[in-house]
C-alpha cells in the first residue's frame, strides 16, 4: 500500500508566496547581486570558464619552456619576454606552475562543479524553489572575487618577471613560511595565502547551504533513495567540504602568522628569519603537509564526485536505461568519501615516513580502487545494451569514464610506497593527476554544459560544434598527457625549468615538443566551446521543457525556469531513472512527478 498522501494535501502554498519577495528587482539586483540560485550558478559558470582560459594560458607558457627552453614566447603578435632579453627567469617559471595549479584547482574545477552545477541543479532536482539561504548563496559567489584579487596580487608582485608566489600550489614551508626565502619572497606568498582563505570561506558557505537545502527542502515524496545521483554526489561533496575545509583554513592562517607575525608553527628552531634573527622555540614543516593534504586529498573527491553523479544522470538519459546498481553507486560514493579522509599520507611517502605507517596508507589507498571499480563497471553496464544516442553529451561522458580508468590505474601504481618513491617527483605524477582532475572532471563538465544548457538558458547548443570540440580536445588531451607517463618512468623531474641540463634527459626534448604542440591545439580548441556557448545563447534552437525526454524534476520546470522554479510544488512518485518502464509502454521515460494512476 502506498504511503504517499494525496497531491493536494502535500503541495501546500506556491513556493513563490513563501520564499520570495513579490517585487521585480532591477538589472543589478537581478543579474549582479542576485539571490536566485540559477543566476548565481550562471555567474559561477562564466567566471570559472574565464579562469579556465587564464589557467590554460599559463600552462601553455610552461609547455613552451619545456619544448623550446629559454626561447621567447610569441603572444598576440609580440614577444612575452622581450623586455628581459628574450627568455624567462627560472623564478618566473616556478611562479607559472604555482599559479597554473592554483587557478585550475581553486578557481576552476572546484567552483565549476560545486559552485556552478551545484547551484543550478540542487533546487531544481529536489523540487525546491531556491537554496535554503539565498543571501549566503550570493556571498559564496562574491567571495570568489577577493580570492581572485589576492591571487592576481600574488602574480603581479613579480617585478621584471621575477618572483611572485612561487612555492607551488601546495605552498610547502620553509619556502612558503619565510618572507625572505627565494623565490617566494616579499608579500606575494602572503597574498596567495589570503586568496586561499577567501576560497575556503566561499566553499564553506556553499557547503552549509547545500546540506541544509538537500536535507530540509526536498519536494513531497522525494525520499533519499529517490534522489538523483547528482544530488547524492553534491550532498557527499558538501559533507567533505564541511569537515575538511576548516583544517586547511586554520593551516593557512597559521602560515600567514609565521610569515607576518613571527610565529613558528612550521619553522624549526634555529632557523634564521629576516634580519638574521633566530627563531624562539621550534615548529615542524611536516605539520603543514599533514594539514594541507588532510584537506587536499578529500579535495580530489570534491572535484571528482559531482562529475561522477552528473555523468551517471546523463548516461541514463543518453542510453535510455536505468543506472545500473543505483544503491551500490550511492554506497560507493560514500565509501570513496570516507576513505578519502584516511589516505592523505600517500602524498608524503618521500618525507621519511615510518614504514608501518606507510603500509597503512598503502592499504587504505588501494582500497579506494574497490568502490571506484564498482562505479566504473556500473557506468559500463549502464551503456551496455542501451539505446545509445551518440550526442555530444554521450561522447563526453564516455571520455569521462575512459579518462577515469586511465587515471585510476596509474593511481594504483602510486599507492605502493616503493613505486611512489621512484615516481613521486617525476612527470608520471603530472600525468596521473591530469587524467583524474582534468581529463575526467572537465570532460564531465563539458557533457554537463551541453546537457543542462537548454534548461538554464532555454536554447540548445550546436551539436556539430560540440562534437568537433570534443574530438579535438580528446585527441589533443591524450597527445599531451599520455606521454608524460613514459617521461616520468624515464626520470624526467617535475618543476624543473630546464630538465635537459641532465645529459640522460636530452633525448626527451622531441617528446616534449610533440606534447606542447598537442597542448596548444587543445588550448585553442576551447575557443570552440566558448563560441558555441555564446552563439547558442542568442541563436541556438529553442528548447522545450524536456528536450532530452529525461525523468528528473528539473525537466518539469519551464526552460529557462522562472524565479521560484515551479508553478506548483512537484510531488515525486518514482525514482529518477525509470527509463523503458513497463508502466508506460508508449514511451521510454517516466517523469518522477507523474502519478501512478495515469498508467492504469
Amino acid at each position: 500500500m502506498s504511503t504517499l498522501r494525496p497531491t493536494a494535501e502535500l503541495a501546500g502554498p506556491p513556493h513563490g508566496d513563501e520564499h520570495h519577495a513579490h517585487h521585480r528587482p532591477g538589472f543589478i539586483g537581478r543579474y549582479i547581486f542576485s539571490t536566485d540560485h540559477k543566476v548565481i550558478g550562471a555567474q559561477f559558470l562564466f567566471t570559472t570558464l574565464l579562469m579556465m582560459l587564464i589557467g590554460g594560458a599559463l600552462a601553455l607558457v610552461i609547455r613552451w619552456q619545456l619544448a623550446w627552453p629559454w626561447s621567447d614566447v610569441p603572444i598576440l603578435g609580440g614577444r612575452l619576454f622581450a623586455e628581459t632579453g628574450g627568455q624567462m627567469s627560472p623564478e618566473f617559471y616556478t611562479m607559472l606552475f604555482t599559479m597554473h595549479g592554483t587557478v585550475m584547482i581553486f578557481l576552476v574545477i572546484i567552483p565549476i562543479l560545486a559552485g556552478a552545477f551545484g547551484n543550478i541543479l540542487i533546487p531544481l532536482q529536489i523540487g525546491a524553489p531556491d537554496m535554503a539561504f539565498p543571501r549566503l548563496n550570493m556571498f559564496s559567489y562574491w567571495f570568489l572575487w577577493p580570492a581572485m584579487g589576492c591571487f592576481a596580487m600574488a602574480f603581479a608582485s613579480a617585478g621584471d618577471f621575477g618572483a611572485g608566489a612561487a612555492a607551488g600550489w601546495t605552498s610547502y614551508p620553509l619556502l612558503a613560511a619565510l618572507k625572505d626565502a627565494a623565490p617566494g619572497s616579499g608579500s606575494a606568498q602572503t597574498w596567495w595565502l589570503f586568496g586561499l582563505t577567501f576560497i575556503g570561506v566561499s566553499s564553506m558557505m556553499g557547503s552549509v547551504n547545500y546540506m541544509t537545502t538537500i536535507i530540509n527542502m526536498r519536494a513531497p515524496g522525494m525520499t533519499l533513495f529517490r534522489m538523483p545521483l547528482t544530488i547524492w554526489s553534491m550532498f557527499i561533496t558538501a559533507i567533505l567540504q564541511a569537515f575538511a575545509l576548516p583544517v586547511l583554513t586554520a593551516a593557512g592562517l597559521m602560515l600567514i602568522a609565521d610569515r607576518e607575525l613571527g610565529t613558528t608553527f612550521f619553522v624549526p628552531a634555529g632557523q634564521i628569519i629576516g634580519e638574521n634573527a633566530p627563531t624562539v622555540g621550534g615548529g615542524q614543516p611536516l605539520l603543514w603537509q599533514h594539514l594541507f593534504w588532510f584537506y587536499s586529498h578529500p579535495a580530489v573527491y570534491i572535484m571528482l564526485l559531482p562529475a561522477m553523479g552528473m555523468v551517471s544522470d546523463m548516461l541514463a538519459a543518453m542510453c535510455r536505461k536505468p543506472v545500473f546498481g543505483y544503491k551500490p553507486m550511492i554506497y560507493s560514493m560514500i565509501t570513496i568519501a570516507g576513505l578519502g579522509f584516511v589516505v592523505w599520507g600517500h602524498h608524503m611517502y618521500t618525507s621519511g615516513m615510518n614504514p608501518a605507517l606507510g603500509m597503512t596508507f598503502l592499504v587504505s589507498t588501494i582500497l579506494i580502487a574497490l568502490p571506484s571499480a564498482i562505479k566504473t563497471f556500473n557506468w559500463i553496464a549502464t551503456i551496455w545494451g542501451g539505446k545509445v544516442q551518440f550526442t555530444t553529451v554521450l561522447l563526453n561522458c564516455a571520455a569521462f569514464v575512459s579518462m577515469f580508468i586511465v587515471g585510476g590505474l596509474s593511481g594504483i601504481f602510486l599507492a605502493a610506497v616503493p613505486v611512489d618513491v621512484h615516481f613521486h617527483d617525476t612527470y608520471f605524477i603530472v600525468a596521473h593527476f591530469h587524467y583524474i582532475l582534468f581529463g575526467s572532471t572537465l570532460f564531465g563538465v563539458y557533457a554537463a554544459i551541453h546537457f543542462w544548457f537548454p534548461k538554464l538558458f532555454g536554447r540548445m547548443m550546436n551539436e556539430t560544434i560540440g562534437k568537433l570540440h570534443f574530438l579535438i580536445t580528446f585527441v589533443a588531451f591524450n597527445g599531451t598527457f599520455f606521454p608524460m607517463h613514459m617521461l616520468g618512468m624515464r626520470g624526467m623531474p617535475r618543476r624543473y625549468a630546464d630538465p635537459y641540463i641532465h645529459p640522460y634527459l636530452e633525448h626527451l626534448l622531441p617528446v616534449n615538443q610533440f606534447m606542447t604542440i598537442c597542448a596548444i591545439v587543445m588550448g585553442f580548441a576551447q575557443l570552440l566551446l566558448i563560441f558555441n556557448i555564446g552563439w547558442s545563447l542568442f541563436f541556438g534552437r529553442k528548447a522545450g521543457r524536456n528536450p532530452w525526454d529525461a525523468n528528473g524534476l528539473e525537466w518539469v520546470a519551464a526552460s529557462p525556469p522562472p524565479h521560484g522554479n515551479f508553478e506548483t510544488t512537484p510531488v515525486v512518485y518514482h525514482g529518477p531513472y525509470e527509463y523503458s518502464s513497463p508502466l508506460v509502454p508508449d514511451r521510454d521515460f517516466l517523469p518522477q512527478n507523474e502519478p501512478p494512476h495515469t498508467h492504469t
